[in-house]
């Protein structure tokens, strides 16, 4: 195993892939450096000396600049650097795309074909609360049906909690009823009871409005206050719903019907190296089959988002990005926030100095591959190509929109180590070997490995592999622990 790695010949830095000491003589491109001090994996060595307000380059791209005279062998990071990015900017349109290096190998995975066209990965009985009043009600509805079924033959029955529903305005009010209304609607689950009070401000007679067509024999309505024993009248629902869904089976799909968000969270500075451009070949590979990648997380977009924007199939998709970095920008700048207040405490632990590193990092999980559509928070998936959705970084919140828009699965890479899952299969995937072997309850591939002479093509090769069992029913550790959640964007006021 190497002790460093440059990311591109143009870098100033190295990347150290494990714990090094002061004294330590390394060997960059011919030339030895000896370390000034003690430097932790995931971190970064200044390969030469960087005069005051000198760029720091890595990935090829400035990172931010010095604000002190930085020499060779220096430990780089949130003590010498600060970022470049500031204020909102104006952008061309330069396009520039890249020609993908994938074809169409006609494979298959085994998934569940829905009524209206739409492909599952998972059968799954769920209850969607149209306010968070009712969260208890539907545990004890689910228990009870149980009780009235015995042994299940589906993947899975839940309740996508959330807290809101009632006392929300304008915007508010509207996601919350259009995150929802995605959930009954997605392909992974049969069945969905939607389960309401009965006082809330997202009515049941405006919420089923806002779903439009929907099949009957799959979605049932229940208002808790409107009957004597809402528990027994939502399990006898809920047996319904089982009865029609049970016969459900699995069928030979195209590899074109998978629609599978990204993300990453808990980076660290082996995200951009390993975990990210794994993730980015494979979402290249999927648009080469047909299928359909998401991006999301804006604010980690910026410093980046001229890659991007490079990358759009035409002006209108150009124009779109353009709404998608600026108006993510003004929310900030509308709360007196600072646009660029990242990375986190974690990711700067973990090696990961501003938000160019970041970002610069995060994007990579897009690969090469043109961007075909953007989309707003709430919207649906109509193109079937690289995507780009608008949601914050929170991990939580922005899995939940991935899910929401109509992927099937979320590909999470994290350097840090998270449990939560989303409510579609959230497969996480390890930056470091370290954090894979430690959580091997939490990890579910290592993409580590590529620091230890395993290529990135062989290593998608198995990945590739692996999404296509997911995909035909093998869980996934958040799936395995039951850990599921749905996080709806808030941007105003609570009653």
């Amino acid at each position: 195993m190497k002790n460093v790695i440059q990311i591109n010949e143009n870098d100033n830095i190295v990347v150290v892939l494990k714990d090094l000491s002061k004294g330590e003589v390394i060997s960059i491109s011919n030339k030895e450096v000896t370390l000034k001090e003690d430097v932790k994996r995931g971190h970064k060595i200044a390969t030469q000396d960087i005069s005051l307000g000198g760029n720091i380059i890595k990935y090829g791209f400035p990172i931010g600049h010095s604000i002190v005279d930085v020499f060779k062998g220096e430990w780089v990071h949130t003590h010498n650097i600060k970022t470049n990015l500031d204020g909102i900017k104006e952008y061309t349109f330069n396009q520039k795309l890249i020609e993908n290096s994938y074809k169409n190998r006609n494979l298959t995975f085994n998934g569940y074909k829905r009524e209206n066209g739409n492909v599952g990965i998972r059968n799954e009985l769920w209850i969607v609360p149209t306010v968070g009043c009712v969260n208890g009600i539907a545990d004890r509805i689910i228990d009870r049906f149980k009780e009235m079924v015995g042994n299940l033959s589906i993947d899975n029955v839940l309740v996508l909690k959330h807290n809101y529903g009632c006392s929300q305005l304008g915007e508010d009010h509207i996601s919350t009823r259009t995150i929802l209304g995605d959930a009954v609607k997605h392909p992974n689950n049969g069945g969905v009871l939607v389960l309401g009070l009965g006082c809330e401000n997202n009515t049941m007679v405006d919420f089923k409005k806002s779903l439009g067509k929907f099949n009957e024999k799959r979605v049932k309505f229940l208002i808790s206050q409107e009957v004597s024993d809402e528990i027994q009248e939502g399990a006898n629902m809920l047996v319904e719903l089982y009865e029609n869904m049970r016969t459900d089976k699995r069928e030979v799909c195209s590899l074109s019907e998978l629609k599978i968000g990204l993300k990453c969270g808990g980076s660290d500075g082996f995200s951009g190296i390993t975990g990210n451009p794994l993730v980015g070949k494979f979402s290249d590979f999927l648009v080469a089959q047909g299928g359909t990648t998401v991006l999301t997380e804006v604010p980690e977009m910026f410093g980046a988002e001229t890659l991007l924007m490079a990358r759009s199939k035409n002006e209108e998709v150009f124009n779109k990005t353009v709404h998608l970095i600026n108006d993510f920008k003004e929310y900030f700048m509308k709360y007196d926030q600072p646009v660029y207040e990242n990375p986190s405490p974690g990711n700067k632990a973990g090696g990961i100095t501003t938000l160019e590193d970041k970002s610069l990092g995060c994007t990579q999980k897009a690969g090469t591959a043109t961007v075909v559509d953007v989309l707003k928070y709430g919207e649906t998936l109509k193109e079937k190509g690289l995507n780009l959705l608008s949601a914050p970084g929170n991990d939580l919140v922005a899995a939940s929109a991935l899910a929401s828009a109509g992927c099937q699965m979320v590909l999470f890479t994290t350097g840090r180590g998270t449990p939560f899952g989303s409510f579609v299969p959230t497969m996480k995937i390890s930056t470091n070997t370290q954090i894979f072997e430690l959580k091997p309850h939490w990890i579910d591939f290592n993409a580590g490995s590529l620091t230890q002479n395993m290529t990135l093509d062989d290593l998608n090769e198995e990945f590739i592999v692996y999404i296509i069992k997911v995909a035909s029913g093998e869980l996934v550790n958040n799936e395995k622990n039951n850990f599921r959640e749905l996080a709806i964007f808030k941007s105003g006021v609570t009653l």
